[in-house]
């Protein structure tokens, strides 16, 4: 698949005209392209084949056109004129992770940087701050981003490296003689960013193996190739080690190989403890070497008097003593997931309709949907109006009788001003079953004032959860200063909700912070802000954040029946408040 090759070239387009302050709808064009390439579930040359690139959201005739020029002859002709345009050293910085096109541009215009020798000579000194948004910070996430290029070893977000883990499992199983094959390292513990893909098989032809592995059209190097053992470099940049197993072995190796590090020494710890020895070929008696385990996980773990961890938690963060006391957490799953919370459709900034959406989710079994478009602030999404929102309810509520099945929540993300106040009015807010405030703006406001603004918003009997919390983008936009210790209290304190927002480059909250706000007893909401239909399916990235924040399912508020969501959304509204008053035979006059 070359959806991820046409994506960057798309972005770097796109990045490009944003340094030359070109037409922001044409630079807002090739992001749209490139954001729904990279979440296109169906391989981008099988559309051409079969003329089927329009289908594509965000994709017209001309940029249909580049996409067949490109699999055609591996460039497309605008793009390399367009990097002509511009010294290539600011190209250049913005490979460095957290350097978008306004500050390669910044660096240039101002210090004429194009090279990032003179840039970490710059940053190293100082000599950075002061800029336009940079600051002491700033300037060393540059200098690890300098490092993380130079060594080579910038990590690709889990957005990007599970589908493709799993495009080669898919491959690799297909392979006569293999028995099992897994996923395994930091891309199995789904941590948000991974250096590198690892994968595990049993197998009775090795060799087969070996050859298919490395001939695959998605290697672009060939690193290693050994009996058992081989790397490769992926088209996409980044290293895929595979290794053949004995059947006998294969958990071990998988429990081994999965991590972490630390997780592993405390199990080879408790090993020792109990006169064994463990490694990567199995669980051995110290006094005999005798192999007592090692087939599966499930007998490695049991070995030292464990039951089974799932991966997601192997970070040595509590999880051995937690297994030790049988007080595991029941994780959230995937299939305890009712419902999507945080759609966007062609209102605003999404590609497809309400119907499309809502039937897309009706799809995958969901109870119910949220349409949450953008409210009137967010201009550059297409945000509504008040009169556009009312309207835009009523298309909703017309698309609810078509699909009896599911229930379709009308809803808003609503832009939280600077004050903390909200986009629209709470007669405005009171026709809309969930409303999820967001900040999408003056993200430089002081760490008082942010955290202020923020739990004021909370606070709004209307607003019922806290979209994307820290604002960040995974290597691209650091988090807003914000007292997130304080929002979750206040969180708390009102009954409301904080998302993990399962977008690929936002993941926000991380796991760290979710972690936080469980162990506070704040609730969370795992919503993906679908904007095309595919990316309905990131649910599991942030899923697997839960899992790694410990969330259990009666944390996650939309894991809950329809029924039980709603009455929540509602509780802290006034005329909720009205509503009990009334049937308790109180308020005055009915």
């Amino acid at each position: 698949m070359k959806n991820f090759e046409l994506a960057r070239l798309f972005d770097l387009m796109a990045d490009i005209l944003e340094i030359k302050e070109e037409n922001p709808f044409r630079i807002r064009a090739y992001r749209r392209a490139a954001q729904n390439l990279e979440s296109l579930t169906e391989d981008v040359e099988a559309l051409a084949r079969e003329e089927r690139l329009e289908e594509i959201p965000g994709v017209g005739k001309d940029l249909a056109g580049k996409i067949v020029e490109y699999l055609r002859t591996g460039r497309i002709k605008d793009v390399e004129a367009a990097k002509r345009g511009i010294p290539g050293g600011v190209v250049d910085l913005m490979n460095v992770p957290g350097i978008g096109p306004k500050t390669a541009k910044l660096l240039y215009e101002h210090e004429g940087i194009t090279t990032l020798d003179r840039l970490e000579k710059l940053a190293r000194a100082g000599k950075l701050r002061g800029l336009h948004g940079i600051q002491a910070k700033t300037e060393a996430n540059i200098l690890k981003g300098i490092a993380l290029v130079r060594g080579g070893q910038a990590r690709m977000p889990l957005g990007r490296a599970l589908p493709l883990g799993q495009e080669l499992v898919r491959a690799l199983g297909d392979v006569p003689g293999v028995k099992a094959i897994e996923l395994a390292g930091s891309l199995r513990r789904m941590k948000e960013t991974v250096g590198d893909i690892d994968i595990l098989a049993t197998s009775t032809s090795p060799a087969k193996v070996m050859h298919a592995f490395t001939t695959l059209p998605q290697a672009a190097e060939v690193l290693e190739r050994g009996e058992t053992k081989a790397s490769i470099r992926h088209r996409e940049g980044i290293q895929v080690d595979l290794r053949v197993l004995e059947p006998e072995c294969f958990g071990a190796a998988l429990a081994y190989f999965t991590g972490s590090k630390q997780h592993n020494i405390r199990i080879r710890e408790m090993a020792v403890k109990k006169g064994l020895k463990i490694s990567e070929y199995g669980v051995f008696r110290a006094s005999t070497g005798r192999r007592v385990a090692g087939a599966t996980e499930e007998e490695v773990y049991a070995a030292v008097g464990l039951p089974w961890i799932p991966p997601e938690l192997r970070e040595d963060l509590g999880e051995v003593e937690a297994a030790a006391k049988g007080a595991l957490p029941d994780l959230v799953a995937l299939g305890d997931i009712r419902g999507d919370l945080h759609c966007h459709t062609k209102a605003t900034d999404g590609s497809h309709t309400i119907d499309e959406i809502v039937a897309a989710a009706e799809q995958r079994g969901y109870e119910y949907v949220a349409v949450t478009d953008h409210s009137l602030s967010a201009r550059i999404a297409g945000g509504l109006s008040a009169d556009e929102l009312a309207a835009h309810v009523g298309k909703v509520r017309a698309v609810q009788q078509k699909h009896p099945r599911i229930a379709v929540l009308a809803g808003s993300e609503c832009d939280i001003l600077a004050d903390g106040s909200l986009d629209y009015s709470d007669g405005v807010l009171a026709r809309l079953d969930l409303v999820i405030g967001a900040v999408h703006s003056r993200f430089k406001q002081p760490r008082r004032e942010m955290t202020k603004r923020i739990c004021r918003a909370l606070a709004n009997p209307y607003v019922s959860v806290l979209a994307h919390p820290t604002g960040r983008l995974i290597g691209e936009r650091e988090p807003y200063d914000v007292d997130l210790e304080e929002v979750f209290r206040t969180a708390k304190r009102h009954g409301k909700a904080v998302e993990i927002n399962s977008y690929p480059s936002r993941l926000d909250l991380n796991d760290v912070h979710a972690r936080r706000a469980r162990d506070l007893g704040v609730l969370l909401a795992v919503s993906t802000d679908a904007h095309v239909l595919d990316h309905l399916s990131t649910i599991e990235l942030g899923v697997a954040t839960a899992r790694r924040a410990w969330v259990e399912k009666s944390g996650v508020v939309n894991t809950w029946p329809a029924k039980k969501l709603l009455a929540w959304a509602r509780a802290s509204r006034p005329e909720a408040g009205r509503r009990l008053l009334a049937a308790s035979g109180g308020g005055g006059k009915r």
